[in-house]
């Protein structure tokens, strides 16, 4: 047997892992590109888990199968991937299924959008996002150990997209509990929907563990962000995560979204919406409401390419964060103007000792 004839024999790794590679380019081909509004993430987590455990359920009733008929197993299976990548609301019913992820941009140059730094002077939203800002900023900055949970009650609602139409589900309480230490850890904490306790997983691709970060924002990781809003700002157009078909201030836009109404630096929640005041497109919403009925004052951001708009709603009275939602603002395939696609509204926060506890709880300890 000569040596090509050997080689086309032998375990071939470098082979196999190029297969792996044409495989999840494949699939990312395939797919529909995901848009840049992010389903709230306590939704995003329970979605996320429950196909997670189908992945696991079609995966061992197909090794049943074989392992009873005999029949040949397949050469490669996908694997059950860590944490799939947040999911758009407007593509929920495309790309729940993929473990594909998006490149983060940690080697991006911090270059902004054309024309964000002279959206800094626009009149009534940069009015509005100042006086946030300031009020943001007299809150009282927490001690938070790296072995505590940042805690989150909320109510969560949204569409489901897996019809072509959107079907708006009822509203959801959930709790959420982070975990604090900068990692990298596998287990990032738990959520609870509807009675159901699952745990966090850290991200696609991060086999040793996701650290604290853009994609797992522990209160000191934030704590450690430019107070200056332009430097920020920078940052995060550097940062966050890029798609060729999604509105780049869009994106960063709702980043910052992401980032509010839970537990956060002062300083860091100042500067936050003082960055969010520079990004082109942002306006002021008079009367807003969250999802629950709360009326409040608003600050929005229309997304043209998915005809849908993310509003901030903010206590008319102190200016507190209460929630956000996203709804089409044009007749699209997914249904009318004004269908909610998404919708966050934040009851409570604090930090606990444990997860699963609630606070009350942990004040009675």
């Amino acid at each position: 047997m000569n040596h090509r004839d050997t080689d086309s024999t032998a375990p071939n790794s470098a082979s196999e892992a190029r297969r792996a590679d044409a495989d999840v380019e494949e699939i990312a081909r395939l797919l529909p590109p995901p848009a840049p509004r992010g389903l709230p993430h306590e939704q995003y987590l329970h979605h996320k888990e429950r196909l997670m455990r189908s992945i696991d359920h079609d995966q061992a009733q197909a090794q049943a199968h074989a392992d009873r008929t005999g029949g040949a197993r397949p050469a490669r299976r996908l694997l059950r991937p860590a944490l799939l990548v947040p999911v758009s609301a407007l593509a929920l019913g495309g790309i729940l299924a993929t473990g594909v992820a998006l490149t983060t941009g940690d080697d991006a140059p911090a270059t902004a959008a054309t024309g964000r730094h002279e959206a800094r002077n626009m009149r009534p939203a940069a009015a509005l996002l100042d006086r946030i800002s300031d009020a943001a900023g007299r809150g009282d900055a927490l001690r938070v150990r790296d072995d505590q949970f940042a805690y989150t009650r909320s109510k969560v609602g949204g569409a489901d997209l897996s019809s072509g139409k959107a079907v708006v589900g009822p509203l959801r309480d959930t709790e959420s509990w982070v975990s604090q230490e900068p990692g990298p850890l596998r287990k990032l904490g738990l959520t609870r929907t509807a009675g159901e306790t699952l745990p966090i997983n850290a991200e696609l691709g991060d086999t040793h563990g996701t650290p604290a970060g853009l994609g797992r924002p522990t209160y000191h990781w934030l704590s450690t962000l430019p107070t200056d809003p332009d430097k920020l700002l920078d940052y995060l157009y550097a940062k966050v995560p890029k798609s060729d078909e999604a509105e780049r201030d869009q994106a960063v836009f709702d980043c910052i979204g992401g980032l509010l109404g839970g537990v956060t630096p002062p300083e860091t929640a100042a500067a936050l919406y003082r960055a969010a005041a520079r990004i082109p497109g942002v306006t002021k919403v008079p009367t807003a409401k969250d999802v629950t009925g709360r009326t409040g004052v608003g600050i929005a951001r229309d997304d043209t390419t998915f005809g849908a708009r993310t509003e901030w709603v903010f206590d008319a009275r102190d200016l507190t964060f209460l929630g956000s939602r996203s709804y089409l603002v044009k007749d699209t395939e997914y249904g009318k103007a004004g269908t909610l696609m998404s919708a966050e509204a934040v009851l409570d926060f604090a930090v606990v000792d444990k997860a699963g506890q609630a606070p009350d709880t942990a004040r009675q300890s």
